[in-house]
């Protein structure tokens, strides 16, 4: 979240989506049949098959369709083994939607029934940021973060789940936490599992930046054996605005994306996706032209465009042998309202892009 930034409860997202493996091949055939019908809007068009790079914003794709309950923000979306989109996000005790098709989404309720009763602790109206679902050892994991705001008085948790309906979440308790004396801030949390069997954790908002822990995977909390705190992404200049992490590893490399700028002010948000890679999953991360995300660096994905204004709060989802990009926009045509955006990402000469 942008504290900092004054954004009241629309909150930003990012996180990560580890897809499930052993998926039976009629579901692989309905996932690739869900691209022809989510992405066959975009046309030859909004999909070209040139290498270069947009030379304007306006080049970005505009996103797939998706109708039905797409109001979002923060969104992190999983296909279950069943077949189901699971789409979660920020607000009430973390909202939940279904698709079968990628296409139409439907409000499901909410993942916690009422909120477990630390929450108040860090936000006084219990209003839980940024989920991000993965599926391990037979259970859906969710972490989240829950915050003050304005401050880094903050918390980052883990809930579990043997279906991932709404109301069968059970709370786990706390990951990692910061306060005012620190100079980082524990919320939005992205889980990375890296080929090794090593667990991570992404996370950060302004303050000093983007920073990633190791995890235990017996636990999902932090793993004794190894502590530090490793330091991915920052910018020198106030307010600072990098947030909301999310890595992959694609053809051996790690890429870091993250939210820049003004996210939650409407059609006045200046909210970008960019991106860097590094060789290790702790980095260091640099963008296409070498320059270090530590050191004010990244290359962009997407960025504002047309009625698209904003786009940010990203998760990357494998399905059907493709990556999704899934984050929300604030739209142009409907007022600012908070919108869910979903993009093919394709992988051109070692680098991400939506075109």
């Amino acid at each position: 979240m942008t504290e900092l930034n004054g954004r009241g409860k629309a909150r930003h997202r990012r996180r990560k989506t580890v897809l499930l493996a052993g998926i039976p091949l009629a579901l692989a055939a309905a996932g690739a049949m869900a691209y022809g019908t989510a992405f066959g809007v975009f046309g030859e068009e909004a999909q070209p098959k040139a290498a270069a790079a947009p030379s304007s914003a306006s080049a970005y794709p505009g996103p797939g369709r998706v109708t039905g309950d797409v109001v979002v923000h923060d969104p992190t979306m999983f296909r279950a083994p069943d077949g189901r989109y699971l789409l979660h996000s920020t607000h009430g005790n973390l909202e939940v939607r279904t698709s079968t098709d990628r296409v139409a989404f439907s409000r499901k309720g909410d993942a916690f029934s009422k909120p477990p009763a630390w929450w108040s602790r860090y936000s006084a109206e219990n209003d839980p940021w940024a989920p991000d679902l993965s599926h391990h050892g037979g259970r859906y994991l969710m972490y989240y973060s829950v915050s003050k705001f304005h401050s880094n008085t903050s918390a980052i948790a883990l809930a579990t789940s043997t279906t991932g309906l709404p109301g069968s979440w059970k709370d786990q308790g706390i990951v990692y936490s910061s306060t005012a004396g620190n100079d980082y801030n524990a919320i939005d949390p992205d889980l990375f599992v890296d080929d090794d069997g090593k667990w991570w954790l992404a996370f950060g908002s302004h303050w000093s930046g983007i920073k990633m822990i190791r995890l235990d995977p017996g636990t999902g909390k932090q793993y004794a054996g190894d502590t530090t705190r490793h330091s991915l992404a920052s910018r020198s200049a106030a307010p600072r605005a990098v947030e909301g992490p999310t890595v992959v590893k694609r053809n051996g490399y790690y890429y870091l994306f993250a939210s820049y700028d003004t996210c939650c002010s409407g059609t006045a948000s200046t909210y970008k996706i960019k991106v860097g890679r590094a060789t290790k999953p702790t980095g260091p991360y640099y963008d296409r032209n070498g320059v270090a995300m530590n050191n004010d660096g990244g290359t962009v994905v997407m960025a504002s465009h047309g009625s698209v204004i904003g786009p940010g709060g990203q998760d990357i989802m494998p399905d059907g042998g493709k990556d999704l990009l899934v984050y929300h926009y604030y739209d142009g045509k409907g007022k600012g309202a908070p919108k869910l955006g979903v993009n093919l990402l394709n992988w051109r000469g070692g680098w991400p892009t939506t075109y």
